[in-house]
Formats: C-alpha cells, sequence, structure tokens
C-alpha cells in the first residue's frame, strides 16, 4: 500500500476531521519508516514536538478504528481495514460518510450492532497541558502585540529576539509559531533545545561548538564539515565563526533563522556561557559591517528561574528584540474558559471566574490546567480551589518543582517565607527580589515584594513553616 492509499484510508475514517498539515508529514514520514527525529530534520522542528503530533495522531486513529495504533503498528492496521471499505465504494458507490461509519467499527462486531451510531466522548476535543501548545491547537491564546512584533522582527535582515519568562509561560509554544510563521516566508529554521544535548556536551567550549555546528548543518541538510574549517590555533569561537560564515550562511541560499531553547542549561556552565553568550552578540553586531551575517537570525530563548549574573556588556541578552511573555488578562482568560466549553463562566461573568483568579492569577499553564479539569467534569471548581494548594491537588507536581529550586537556596527560600508569611507587602534585599520576580513567585511593587497569586501564599505557608 501507497503512503496516498493509506492517506485515504485515514481520511476517510477521520471524516469529517482531517488531518492537519504538520499530522500528513509526520504520517507521511512515518509510513516511509523515517523516525520521528529524521521528520523534525527534514521539515525544521523540535524532534519532541514531532513525537508529541504523532502520539496524538495514534491516539485519535486508535479510537476512530476501534484497536491500538502505533507508530510501529501502523502499516498493518491500515492494510486489514482497507479492503471491505475499498470494495464498498467501488461495488456500490457507498458515500465516504457511510464508508467511515461503518469502517469505524470493530471488524468482529455482529450486522445489528453495526447499526447503532459511533459514540464519541465529549472531552475529546480537549489536550491536556503538557509541553508546548499544537500549532494546530485552539487553546493557544494570542497576547497581542507580541506575536505580531516577533513576527515582524524576525523578517529583519540579522535580527535577533530573546524570550524569557519563568516556566510554562509559554515561551515554547511562542517559538514554535515563529518559527512556523519564518517557515510559511521562505526561511529556513533550526531548533536546537539545549536540554537535548548530552552533559558530555558541556566539557568544554570547543565541544559544545562542533556540537552546535554539526547540529545545524544537519537540520540544513548540509554534510557537515567541520574539520575542514576547526583549528585549533586561532580558537574555537574563530572556528566556529568562520564555518557559520564560510560555509553554512554561504551555502544556503535562503535566510537562516537559528532558534535555541533551554538556553538557561548552559548557565550552569560558566566558563561555556561566558565565552558562548558574548559570541551570539558578535554574530548579531556582525549583521551590520557583513551581509551574509544578514541571512542570520536569531531567536534565544531561556527560563528566567535560572538566571545567573552576566556581564551587560557581553551578554546576548541586552541586545535585539526582548520578549518578557505576560500573564493572560481577564479577556484572554474567559476566551480560554470558553474554548473549553465551559459554558456556566460566559452565563455569569466574571464573578464566576474570581476565586480562581485569586488562586492562580493570570498564569498560562496554572489557568489550562484548571479548565482542562473543570472540562472534564472530573472536580468542581469548589473542589478545586480546596485542593489546589495541597499535595493531592492538580498543582502538586508544579508546586513541588518550585520547592525543590528553594530549598537548594536557603536565602530565597527564607525570603519567601517572609513574604507570603504576611498579610502587606515586604521589603525584601534588591537580588532576592529579583530572583523570586524570576522564578514567578513574588510580584514586586516598587521595592517590595507581594506572592503572585494565593496559590504560592497557601502552598509555601505551608512548607516553609
Amino acid at each position: 500500500m501507497t503512503v496516498e492509499e493509506a492517506l485515504v484510508i485515514v481520511d476517510t475514517v477521520l471524516y469529517p476531521k482531517h488531518l492537519s498539515d504538520l499530522q500528513e508529514l509526520v504520517f507521511r514520514g512515518v509510513w516511509e519508516r523515517q523516525t520521528y527525529e529524521q521528520i523534525a530534520i527534514s521539515y525544521s522542528y523540535d524532534t519532541d514536538y514531532i513525537k508529541q503530533v504523532g502520539s496524538q495522531l495514534w491516539q485519535e486513529l486508535s479510537r476512530v478504528l476501534g484497536e491500538k495504533v502505533t507508530k510501529s503498528n501502523c502499516h498493518s492496521v491500515l492494510r486489514r481495514k482497507a479492503s471491505p471499505p475499498q470494495k464498498l465504494a467501488t461495488l456500490l458507490d457507498i458515500s465516504e460518510p457511510q464508508i467511515s461509519k461503518q469502517w469505524r467499527e470493530p471488524m468482529n462486531e455482529k450486522e445489528e450492532d453495526r447499526q447503532q451510531p459511533l459514540q464519541i466522548s465529549d472531552f475529546d476535543f480537549l489536550e491536556f497541558p503538557s509541553g508546548p501548545v499544537p500549532i494546530d491547537s485552539k487553546f493557544y491564546i494570542d497576547r497581542p502585540p507580541i506575536e505580531e512584533r516577533t513576527y515582524t522582527q524576525i523578517a529583519k535582515p540579522g535580527s535577533l529576539i530573546r524570550i524569557k519568562a519563568p516556566r510554562q509561560m509559554g515561551k515554547t509554544s511562542l517559538l514554535h509559531r515563529i518559527m512556523a510563521h519564518a517557515r510559511q516566508a521562505g526561511l529556513r529554521t533550526v531548533v536546537l533545545s539545549l536540554q537535548r544535548a548530552d552533559t558530555s556536551i558541556f566539557t568544554s567550549l570547543d565541544k559544545f561548538l562542533r556540537w552546535l555546528c554539526a547540529n545545524v548543518s544537519r537540520q540544513l541538510n548540509l554534510e557537515p564539515r567541520l574539520d575542514e574549517y576547526w583549528d585549533e590555533d586561532i580558537g574555537s569561537k574563530v572556528s566556529c565563526t568562520l564555518y557559520f560564515q564560510e560555509f553554512l550562511l554561504r551555502t544556503i541560499d535562503a535566510p537562516v533563522v537559528l532558534a535555541l531553547d533551554e538556553v538557561n542549561r548552559i548557565f550552569e556552565y560558566a566558563d561555556i556561557s561566558s565565552d558562548f553568550l558574548p559570541l551570539l552578540r558578535s554574530w548579531y553586531e556582525e549583521a551590520s559591517e557583513l551581509d551574509v551575517w544578514q541571512k542570520l537570525r536569531l531567536v534565544v530563548v531561556h527560563a528566567t528561574e535560572a538566571y545567573i549574573p552576566l556581564d551587560i556588556n557581553q551578554s546576548p541578552f541586552n541586545v535585539g528584540l526582548p520578549i518578557k511573555l505576560p500573564e493572560l488578562s481577564l479577556e484572554q482568560i474567559q476566551d480560554l474558559a470558553m474554548r473549553h466549553r465551559l459554558d456556566w463562566i460566559d452565563k455569569v461573568g466574571v464573578q464566576n471566574l474570581a476565586p480562581l483568579l485569586a488562586m492562580v492569577g493570570g498564569h498560562p499553564y496554572l489557568v489550562r490546567l484548571a479548565f482542562y479539569h473543570l472540562g472534564r467534569q472530573e472536580l468542581t471548581l469548589e473542589q478545586l480551589l480546596q485542593t489546589s494548594p495541597t499535595v493531592a491537588g492538580i498543582y502538586s507536581d508544579h508546586l513541588r518543582r518550585l520547592l525543590a529550586n528553594l530549598q537548594q537556596h536557603s536565602k530565597l527560600a527564607g525570603a519567601l517565607k517572609r513574604v507570603v508569611l504576611s498579610s502587606d507587602p515586604v521589603q525584601l534585599e534588591a537580588i532576592a527580589a529579583y530572583k523570586l520576580e524570576s522564578m514567578g513567585l513574588v510580584k514586586l511593587e516598587e521595592n517590595q515584594a507581594i506572592p503572585s497569586c494565593e496559590l504560592y501564599r497557601l502552598y509555601f505557608r505551608e512548607q516553609l513553616n
């Protein structure tokens, strides 16, 4: 069976739904025996994101076909399902919806059972909020004017965008949309997450830069030629710069967007970050002197929890377009609620949202996780609010991660303890206030700190006291 024949089957069983463009690309790649990594490289996507798209695709096919479908067995499953519908379509001229209806039923069911309408869960449209929000998801909320500003900036020769926010605020979701926009505009794209680099890569600057160049080459479908440009006598930074300038940028006939996600990981290795971050800045500045560097556009993404003091005159984070992701506004939260079909919020209005907003503020992940569980009717709003700051609540993983970070920094834990135990804003030492704000735990009003939301106040008052 060819991939085109397989896609006909998939389109039929999914009717009236259909594959998104990205799902089709993933399906084609898998059908041709490509790995997720190969598919990601071919289309300049992050591998983890391609895996997520593939997982959702197999879940949907499993649901409509009535049996488990996976990356490894999709060929055999679709071949088994192919024959009866094709004969029905050819011999009886049955319409596509009718084929789809019969096809969705397991093959061993009785004839009378086939007449029963397909039962589709009322909750199938919901997406559990884990990782980046898929490109085609209806649960991504734009935060104007951020998206349009980044789309405009990435089109500029030699541009640099730096996106920073605490974890789970939507940095990578925004990054995927910037890259998708760039691809639609005809730019070549490379996405590298430093979380995917082996620990051994960070043992030296030379090893890290070679890893960078090799991965960029692969994603641009170029055979790496590191040894032709690497010269220990001139150093790894100059070698890396020449590799980009003389090989990568001159070989590719279109502008290249290089996105570096989870850059905060390099902050753990001061010897590397102190050389690599100024190197990025130098590439950005070269665009004003050399035309070839105007072909390179940079997007640097990092979580602010991992911020370390850097020389402000050398860091790349004081150049280019800064993007600091804000919390969702009340209107955006109402929009997100309606997308989760929480009609009771719309009927009574803001007053129904007030207790939830007090608990979690406008944090995108916390709000969306609440709406997911409320949308599935797994618990009531009252139950959610009551259990939220406890170890048994829906936010337990999120809260444990924050607590683990604090336990490694006793001074920060002590500073936050003062804030959550006080009913009034607390004056903090400047560095402690800045770091707690970077973690998303406090909001600063002039020089005084208050908890970012009631969830943090209640949880950390219990855990730190």
